[in-house]
């Protein structure tokens, strides 16, 4: 094997081998972000807060820009829940920030009931990181604890990408979220139109949300990859070639793909879409199905068949491992 076609270079944004390890993250759907309703709460939000706050000369525009830092949760937790808390008014660093919020968000889990038990909707990361879903989540509750009679748009629901890192693998799933209760219980909701795959949701997510996906896909992909000394750092090269995706196969089924049914260093592109179309014949043997994937990719190269089917007992007779090194 040579070392060259696994060369590792290092970037500044390498991942920390544990950065994504059990984490657990929550991704609007950009088809949701523009749903009216969604809108209309986040409007009325807007509104209860420049009310509450009006006699403070305190006006916002948008629940992401204007909640982060702690300065209008600060002065809500004062107006409403008539607590005072010993925090810097006006905090410039993120440091400073962060301790503010942990001292406004620990109050409040207090008074809005929120146990250690309970699913967690927001926190003090999640505030601070302007993340939509847990702002909202957040002044929602604030709005029933504090002003019940308040009139936010009922029946507010949402599709939401979960993504969860563990050490077996990556888990993404659609999920629809409740942000605001039905005003008429029981009502019929299978009206949703059919969900798109989970990945093709993520890929239309904005580009530093995507970028963060590729991150925990990576960090999932290095640390199968360590037992055989290797790691990748551009996923959308180094997997060109078929090389590596063949031998994380190998690595999550527990077989070993004998060194003459592919190429290890291919040099050209017939090369390359053996290796690759061999991987997916593997994948589809194992139970997954991947209809919209062709090995050619966007090239579309109609001289190249699909028509050699691999056994994958040849490679896993028994379900013991075989290695051919």
């Amino acid at each position: 094997m040579e070392a060259a076609a696994f060369e590792y270079h290092r970037k500044e944004e390498d991942l920390e081998v544990e950065s994504f390890q059990g984490e657990k993250r929550k991704l609007i759907q950009p088809t949701s972000l523009k749903d009216p309703k969604l809108e209309n709460l986040k409007q009325a939000l807007v509104d209860w807060i420049n009310k509450t706050l009006k006699a403070e000369h305190i006006v916002i525009q948008s629940l992401e820009e204007d909640l982060y830092d702690g300065l209008v949760l600060h002065h809500l937790l004062a107006r409403l829940g008539n607590v005072k808390l010993d925090v810097e008014e006006i905090s410039l660093t993120s440091s400073s920030q962060l301790r503010k919020l942990e001292a406004i968000m620990t109050e409040l889990d207090k008074m809005l009931g929120v146990e250690d038990s309970c699913p967690i909707k927001w926190d003090v990361k999640l505030i601070h990181n302007k993340d939509l879903l847990a702002t909202i989540h957040l002044l929602v509750a604030m709005a029933k604890a504090f002003q019940p009679e308040l009139n936010l748009p009922p029946n507010v629901k949402i599709d939401v990408v979960t993504v969860e890192v563990s050490k077996s693998g990556i888990r993404s799933e659609v999920q629809t979220e409740v942000l605001t209760e039905d005003s008429n219980a029981g009502s019929d909701s299978s009206g949703y139109p059919e969900r798109e795959d989970p990945i093709e949701q993520l890929l239309k997510l904005e580009a530093n949300k995507v970028n963060t996906v590729k991150k925990a896909i990576l960090h999932f992909v290095n640390q199968n990859m360590a037992t055989l000394g290797l790691q990748v750092a551009d996923m959308d090269k180094q997997f060109a070639d078929g090389v590596i995706l063949l031998l994380l196969i190998g690595q999550l089924e527990g077989f070993f793909i004998p060194l003459v049914d592919f190429h290890l260093t291919p040099v050209s592109d017939t090369e390359m879409l053996h290796n690759v179309t061999l991987a997916l014949d593997l994948l589809d043997d194992i139970g997954l199905q991947l209809p919209n994937i062709e090995p050619q990719g966007e090239e579309n190269d109609a001289t190249f068949q699909r028509s050699k089917k691999h056994n994958l007992n040849t490679y896993w007779p028994g379900g013991r491992k075989i290695y051919c090194l």
